[in-house]
Formats: structure tokens, C-alpha cells, sequence
């Protein structure tokens, strides 16, 4: 150790391959050009942080079957460079992968299938307290299968021992924890079995049945969870993924549902994990992609958005979709339908959904369909601002003749047109209580003030079409 360390600060090393500890503050060296980090996702914010200080102007390559939602945003929105790997080795095949509830019968012919056909069996259980009486449980089950067990508070040697005597198929079924998550390369070894598979997290999941399909044979992975315990959605969610995402190459696929079930984390932050809550995600990745773009000193123009605001109660409320992630999912979901080219059709499909998965939408979610609509509108009549606030009603840019200032000053008292901005000032509209028009009437209103300042370009496009 001492002998390498002095190589590294001198020159006489050129290469060095080692754990975390090579991020020790006495590791020092004379002229780091590129660092190769391996299972990237097993490395803290800490120890990231302790590379970005190693050198300036260092090349860094991050290697990962499932890198970390923050990681795998980073190369999406530009910030980081990405390449992925999707050819598989030669004579590989797909792991076949059965999800379903912990049944011993199961697992007692997933293990003697495996042994008709001289191979070996992981079973992941990742509690060392209980761990020993699952092997005894196995052992009642499948006597004629010969068991070890492997976990992390081993000693050193203990561990070592039953790794190789394993390798050397002196057992059949290794039970262990999630040790053998990276690492470990048996390839006799091609059933895999994971008890309470709910417990664990999407790339876990994925690095996990890695350790098994790394030969000819055809491989089987078995997530089993509780049955007697109701899946969380979330949960559910992770073993749906693994289970549909089984052909080789699938870790992109599977790193992305990950991205979107955990969420992207804080860029200039410690959390490498959660959503946003500041801006909504379209904005942030417009954000992100324009400091990018200029950081590389491409010039881009960003079109102007509409801005719609009206006196509106149109959101989704907490107690009608609790789950964030569904909420953020549902918004985005409108988002891309606000467009011009967005539909009504489109937009009912969306409410459907809600009310097929959460029951009956409340009055702010109907809204909320009944504004994007609006926008869909004002966007296909190209406006950028439409707003109803305080005294007055807003429409920008609009191109009146004489003519239909006139009309339109006739239909609405308190009409405003200025030429040089293209802007329509309207008086906003009050109830008969002379109370400004809220929710549904305010939107029949813009709907109907929309219809009439634009009459002219409607019916212009119709007779095009």
C-alpha cells in the first residue's frame, strides 16, 4: 500500500485500480488525467464531491447498469455526455421473470427445477436476524439441496469461504442479503429467488437479477412479496417495471422509470433523489437545456409562451390524487396537451383516466381540464397573454381594423385598443351582484369574448379549409 501511494504522488504508477479509499485526503497524485468509476450508483454525494476536488480538468467516465435519477437527468438535459451499451454478449438470453406472492411451493420448484438441470440457486433475504431460520425453512423444504448462507456481518474469511466454496458448487442455494448485488460472477448460477421483493428499490431489483443469466443457460428470476400486506403503489409500480423491462439491454428503460418514480433530485444540492417543487418540470428542463446551451455558447431563441390567467380554481388537489409523482404525472400529461394541436378528445381521455383510477374529478379538476381547452384556443389564435385580473380584461398581440374596434367597442363598454402594442383592453365582466365572474362563468366568458374578437380570423380559416 505504502509502495503504491508513493508511485501515485511521484509518476512511477500510471494506473491504479482501488476501492474508496482512493478518495482518502493522504491519496495524492502527480498528474490525474482520467478517473473510471464503476457501479456509479453506489457512490455517495460525499464521495463525488471528494472527485470533482481531486483535480481540475479531469475526464470522467461513470459506469452504470442503473446510475442514480440525478445522474441519468444530468446526461438527459445535456450537462452530462451519454453513451449506452444495448448489445448483449453472445448466446445470451433474456432472464425470464415471474413476480407474484411468497409461496413455497414455488420456490421449492423453482430450486428442484435448477437442480434437475445441475445448476445453482441465490435466494436474497435481506434481514440477518431472521436469515437463519429462512435457511432452515429451505432445508425442510428441499432436503436434498445442499445451503449456505452469506451476509455482511460475516467475518471477513467466513465470507470469503462460503463465496468460493459456492463458485467450486460445494453448495446448490446460496441464501444471503444484497451482498451479492455487484460483484459476483457464478455463472452455473441461473435461478434467482428474492424474498419480499416489495422491500427493495428499482435498480436493486435490476443489479440484483444480473447475478444470475451470465451463461448459455436460460436464466429465472422469482420477486416474491408478502401477500398477507397490500402493495404500495409505488411498490407495485417498481415490480411492474422489472417485470416488463426483462429482455438484455433493458437497464436504460428501467434507469428512466426509476428517474420518474423517484424523481430527479436537486441539481446543486446533496439530494440525488426527488421531485421538484419549485418550478414544474417542463420549465425546468427548458431552464436546465438553456444554461446548458449557453454554457456551450450555442444561441437559442426561446418562443414566447402564453400566459392565461384567469380567476380560476383549476388544479389537482392533494385529496383527491395524494401521490406527488401522480399529480406531477397528470400535469405533465396536460401540459403536452395544451398546444395548439392539442384536442378536446385528448383531453377527455386524460379525465377519464383520473376518474377510472381515483373516482368522480371535484369541481377544480374539471376546471382545470375546461382552462387547458381555453389555452388549446388561445394558442391555435396565437396570443401570448389572456388574462382577466382586477378591472380589466387582457388579449395580446390582436390586429384590429377600424372597423372591428368599432364592433367590438359596440359589444363591450370600456373597450381599449392599443395600435402600437396590438393589445385589447376590455372592461372585466361582474355578476349581477357586481361581483367579478369566478370559475366556470369567467371561462364561458373568455370563451365567448374569444369567439367575438376573432370572428373575422375564424371564419377566414374556414373558408381556407
Amino acid at each position: 500500500m505504502k509502495e503504491t501511494l508513493e508511485g501515485l504522488e511521484n509518476g512511477s504508477v500510471d494506473m491504479v485500480i482501488g476501492t474508496h479509499r482512493l478518495l482518502s485526503k493522504n491519496v495524492k497524485f502527480r498528474q490525474l488525467g482520467l478517473v473510471i468509476i464503476d457501479e456509479e450508483q453506489r457512490f455517495g454525494v460525499e464521495h463525488k464531491e471528494k472527485l470533482k476536488e481531486l483535480k481540475t480538468n479531469v475526464d470522467i467516465l461513470s459506469m452504470s447498469a442503473t446510475p442514480i435519477p440525478r445522474t441519468l437527468e444530468m446526461a438527459i438535459t445535456g450537462i452530462r455526455e451519454m453513451s449506452t451499451l444495448a448489445t448483449p454478449p453472445e448466446e445470451r438470453h433474456p432472464i425470464l421473470t415471474y413476480i407474484g406472492g411468497y409461496s413455497e411451493k414455488q420456490v421449492a420448484a423453482a430450486i428442484r427445477r435448477e437442480l434437475i438441470r445441475e445448476g445453482q440457486v441465490f435466494f436474497v433475504h435481506n434481514r440477518v436476524s431472521t436469515i437463519e431460520a429462512v435457511a432452515n425453512q429451505l432445508a425442510e423444504l428441499v432436503p436434498e439441496a445442499r445451503i449456505a448462507v452469506a451476509h455482511g456481518q460475516m467475518s471477513e474469511g467466513a465470507l470469503e469461504q462460503v463465496v468460493v466454496d459456492f463458485w467450486e458448487r460445494k453448495f446448490d442455494v446460496l441464501i444471503s442479503t444484497t451482498i451479492i448485488e455487484t460483484g459476483i460472477d457464478i455463472p452455473n448460477a441461473n435461478t434467482l429467488i428474492v424474498d419480499r421483493a416489495e422491500n427493495f428499490g428499482l435498480s436493486q431489483l435490476h443489479q440484483i437479477r444480473g447475478r444470475v443469466g451470465r451463461s448459455r443457460e436460460r436464466a429465472y428470476a422469482y420477486f416474491f412479496y408478502d401477500p398477507s400486506k397490500p402493495l404500495t403503489e409505488t411498490a407495485h409500480d417498481r415490480l411492474a417495471t422489472i417485470a416488463q423491462n426483462n429482455e438484455l439491454g433493458a437497464g436504460m428503460q428501467v434507469a428512466l422509470k426509476d428517474l420518474e418514480i423517484r424523481g430527479a433530485g436537486n441539481l446543486l444540492g446533496g439530494e440525488q433523489s426527488g421531485h421538484i417543487a419549485g418550478v414544474g418540470f417542463d420549465l425546468y428542463l427548458r431552464m436546465i437545456g438553456e444554461a446548458v446551451s449557453e454554457f456551450k455558447g450555442i444561441k437559442t431563441e426561446s418562443p414566447a409562451e402564453l400566459k392565461l390567467e384567469l380567476p380560476v380554481d383549476a388544479h389537482i388537489p392533494n385529496t383527491y390524487v395524494d401521490s406527488e409523482r401522480l399529480r406531477l404525472e397528470a400535469y405533465h400529461k396536460l401540459s403536452a396537451a395544451s398546444g395548439e394541436r392539442g384536442t378536446r378528445a385528448q383531453l377527455d381521455a386524460i379525465l377519464a383516466e383520473l376518474e377510472d383510477r381515483y373516482g368522480a374529478a371535484p369541481d377544480p379538476v374539471k376546471n382545470l381540464i375546461d382552462v387547458t381547452e381555453l389555452r388549446q384556443k388561445a394558442n391555435r389564435l396565437g396570443l401570448k397573454d389572456f388574462n382577466v385580473l382586477g378591472l380589466q380584461a387582457k388579449l395580446q398581440p390582436v390586429d384590429l381594423t377600424e372597423s372591428e374596434q368599432v364592433r367590438i367597442a359596440s359589444l363591450y363598454q370600456g373597450t381599449k385598443y392599443l395600435q402600437s402594442a396590438q393589445t385589447l383592453l376590455i372592461t372585466a365582466p361582474r355578476d349581477e351582484n357586481f361581483e367579478p365572474l369566478r370559475d366556470t362563468a369567467i371561462i364561458q366568458w373568455a370563451w365567448g369574448l374569444l369567439a367575438k374578437v376573432f370572428s373575422n380570423t375564424e371564419s377566414s380559416k374556414n373558408d381556407q379549409a
